[in-house]
């Protein structure tokens, strides 16, 4: 029997991506295309907690989000869950430019919110998915989730996920435990 579930996101990219990834699990995903509020915070918790919360007010119903950040080791974390302000104003070739000379070392972190009226406060799914920064972007084959991943090499690959295809990511995913959250969240929410 397939479960379904409300994902709140304006992002198409991300919602294709989180789809797919629980449609293995037997779990249909609605979107629900509704503006939310983001506290400013570089704590994704927080960030993922406010966005379930003015979600399910909106949809009174049981529904998901998801918040990411980027994390540059070498910019002691920059910029954080501040990805879209830093996409603004400087941009991919900004960040390529502050990490010249130093260590690419990067990852992103995705966390996953859900809440239903039955919990007294969201259930969080984190992981984080390690890789290097490139010199310079590359141009994507496919819808994805944001600019970044025109220059995200992740670990253990040679294409970013802007270059691999939908086939391709999966096979990456099942070797290195990619996209764990959702993984981890899938088997939760069946087993309620």
């Amino acid at each position: 029997m397939t479960k379904k579930i409300y994902f709140a996101t304006q992002n198409k990219g991300k919602y294709e991506s989180v789809k797919e990834l629980l449609a293995k699990y037997n779990i249909e995903v609605l979107h629900a295309q509704i503006d939310l509020p983001e506290p400013r915070s570089d704590d994704l918790k927080v960030i993922a907690k406010s966005k379930a919360l003015h979600a399910f007010e909106q949809l009174k119903k049981p529904c998901i989000v998801i918040d990411s950040g980027f994390y540059i080791h070498s910019l002691n974390g920059f910029p954080k869950a501040f990805v879209n302000l830093a996409l603004e104003t400087i941009g991919v070739k900004g960040i390529l430019k502050l990490v010249k000379g130093l260590s690419r070392k990067c990852e992103f972190r995705n966390c996953l919110a859900y809440y239903d009226k039955e919990l007294d406060e969201p259930k969080y799914f984190e992981s984080p998915t390690r890789g290097t920064l490139l010199q310079r972007p590359v141009k994507p084959k496919r819808v994805f989730w944001g600019k970044l991943h025109t220059i995200f090499l992740p670990e253990n690959s040679k294409k970013t996920f802007a270059q691999m295809t939908e086939k391709e990511i999966e096979e990456w995913q099942e070797k290195n435990k990619g996209e764990e959250f959702a993984d981890n969240f899938a088997k939760w929410f069946l087993a309620r």
